[in-house]
């Protein structure tokens, strides 16, 4: 069997009508040449009966852990299993528009020396219910993998983005290595620094993913920790050679992380009332 050129893969854990959302979003897909792989970290609910009718299509391929892995164990599962030359990690509560994947391999082809592609995206409720766009720091087009790592340091969280609005290349994941979530919260953009080691990015303006806020979310119950969390991940990474973020880097970022935890309790408040 011939290697797809994306394998779109969504590591599951009871995820319920929110899954189904997010698979259909996959399969609506102007780009044709991609894997689906669904992998079920063992959940206890009824995602087998869920995915079933959708195993009929070719593209799609349900995996379920003997034993649950927890999140880092299931993401790295996910780069195990992938095929393709480039990867997306679509967490089973999100979503991706109709052109995300064709417009994120088109930038990776026409340039080679990136290794990831992200985007603006919609934040979304209950019901898919649209909140507010949340737009990257950049107009569309190249970005250095300084430039992106340091506002990331100086903005206090992450601005390049969460994994569905992200597409990276295989190859690089194998020198990158495998997930972390050794600082749960950042498990992500511990990824995205990893990868971005060993090239630059490229910028969409359009919001081709869409984050989802809701009581069931993972990023929602750690996010209580965000604070502290960001801040170790600040120190743990503003001295390497691909960063080299300024002290007042440092310093605005470990201040606009504690702000944005106040603003994040916040809006998870009024959204999930």
């Amino acid at each position: 069997m011939s290697s797809p050129r994306v394998s779109v893969c969504i590591p599951a854990w009871c995820g319920g009508s929110f899954l189904e959302a997010a698979v259909q979003s996959v399969l609506a897909q102007t780009w044709i040449d991609f894997e689906l792989l669904v992998i079920d970290d063992c959940s206890p609910d009824n995602t087998p009966e869920l995915i079933a009718p959708y195993t009929s299509d070719p593209r799609l391929k349900f995996i379920r852990n003997e034993k649950n892995l927890g999140p880092q164990g299931n993401w790295n599962r996910c780069l195990t299993e992938a095929r393709g030359e480039y990867i997306k990690i679509l967490p089973h509560d999100d979503l991706i528009s109709p052109d995300c994947l064709a417009r994120q391999v088109a930038a990776l082809d026409a340039h080679p020396n990136t290794v990831l592609a992200f985007s603006s995206r919609h934040i979304i409720g209950k019901a898919d219910k649209p909140l507010f766009v949340k737009r990257t720091p950049w107009a569309t087009g190249p970005v250095t993998a300084r430039d992106a790592l340091r506002k990331c340091i100086r903005a206090g969280t992450n601005v390049i983005g969460e994994p569905g609005a992200v597409l990276f290349r295989r190859n690089t994941a194998h020198k990158a290595g495998p997930f972390n979530a050794s600082i749960p919260y950042v498990l992500d953009l511990d990824y995205w620094t990893r990868l971005l080691a060993h090239g630059d990015a490229w910028c969409d303006d359009a919001p081709l993913a869409s984050f989802r806020v809701s009581n069931a979310s993972w990023s929602v119950a750690i996010g209580r920790k965000q604070a502290s969390e960001f801040k170790r991940f600040i120190d743990s990474i503003a001295t390497q050679a691909h960063i080299q973020a300024s002290p007042m880097d440092i310093t605005v970022g470990q201040a606009r992380a504690s702000m944005n935890n106040l603003a994040r309790r916040i809006i998870y408040t009024w959204v999930l009332r």
